[in-house]
């Protein structure tokens, strides 16, 4: 598989009118009314988004050559899989095994990091957004212990979501918030799936998620600390205008889609949020390689700034 270029920013590509996508040697060609060429070097993520879109085989081979993750969507538009290269990494086996005996008090005191960090960025969220006590949200944080035993996330979450969303609002219910947040989450996880199984990962092998009928539960995993990012553009981007019930526009999506270019503070310093889920990933290997939670490097929510790539 192609390995992306340092430094190049990655692309994400939503088709939202029908199209027929090919390939030209190196490039994705999307023909509509006015057609575009995309080195495929240049590509994170594809998003089909009509029901009028062909594509080709020598297409779906390139996305598994160069690593790009290709999603489909549904009749409620929100994304329904994700297509990702087969093995593509020499040492899968090794990984799978790596997966498959790490022994619980680590996968514990490792989901207890996660934890502890998602909670610190839906704080940071409130901080941003001036909503409900961002204090109240950090002490919860600190009181995380090893396997979450008292369940901190889910306290935190029940006190997070009404301070920003209103008192009314609830994940169950459908409206524009919940469409937006299930948008960007599901873009989110898919991202990170890609780099998972470019890392040589099993994604239906997660550390604390182990649904049987979950193929992407390491994914559900590493996402916990990204998901405030999608809930701090949801909350700037709400149209008060718009029926609680509305659909999400063409453009809703490009926005969430492009926060993947969003920047994010790691301990190697800031980074889109496609690089940081890279390094994530990478601590995520070392961790599974015998490290402790330490070696985890997660993201840290900063607000919405788009990352600057250097010319």
């Amino acid at each position: 598989m192609h390995k992306k270029k340092s430094g190049v920013v990655w692309r994400s590509v939503v088709i939202s009118q029908p199209a027929k996508l090919k390939r030209e040697h190196f490039s994705l060609v999307i023909e509509q009314a006015q057609s575009a060429r995309v080195p495929f070097e240049d590509i994170a993520v594809i998003v089909l988004n009509s029901r009028e879109i062909t594509l080709t085989h020598p297409v779906l081979s390139a996305c598994a050559e160069y690593g790009i993750g290709l999603y489909s969507t549904g009749d409620n538009h929100q994304p329904n899989g994700v297509f990702l290269p087969f093995l593509s990494h020499s040492r899968a086996t090794r990984m799978m095994r790596l997966q498959l005996d790490i022994d619980k008090p680590q996968t514990k005191r490792a989901w207890a990091e996660v934890v502890k960090v998602k909670i610190s960025n839906q704080s940071r969220c409130l901080h941003l957004t001036q909503r409900g006590d961002m204090a109240r949200l950090a002490s919860y944080a600190s009181r995380v212990r090893s396997g979450d035993s008292e369940n901190m996330e889910a306290q935190a979450s029940s006190y997070y979501f009404p301070q920003l969303f209103g008192k009314g609002f609830h994940r169950a219910k459908d409206c524009w918030v919940n469409a937006a947040l299930d948008y960007g989450y599901a873009i989110t996880r898919g991202a990170i799936t890609r780099a998972l199984v470019a890392h040589g990962f099993q994604p239906n092998i997660g550390l604390f998620h182990r649904s049987e009928q979950n193929a992407f539960n390491l994914a559900d995993d590493l996402i916990e600390p990204y998901r405030a990012l999608i809930d701090l553009h949801v909350f700037q981007n709400i149209n008060p205008h718009a029926s609680t019930e509305a659909e999400l526009t063409p453009a809703d999506k490009v926005a969430l889609v492009a926060l993947l270019n969003v920047d994010m503070q790691m301990p190697r310093g800031m980074m889109s949020v496609l690089s940081s889920i890279e390094q994530a990933t990478e601590s995520l290997v070392r961790l599974y390689e015998g490290g402790n939670e330490a070696v985890l490097e997660l993201p840290v929510l900063t607000g919405l700034g788009q990352h600057l790539f250097e010319m």
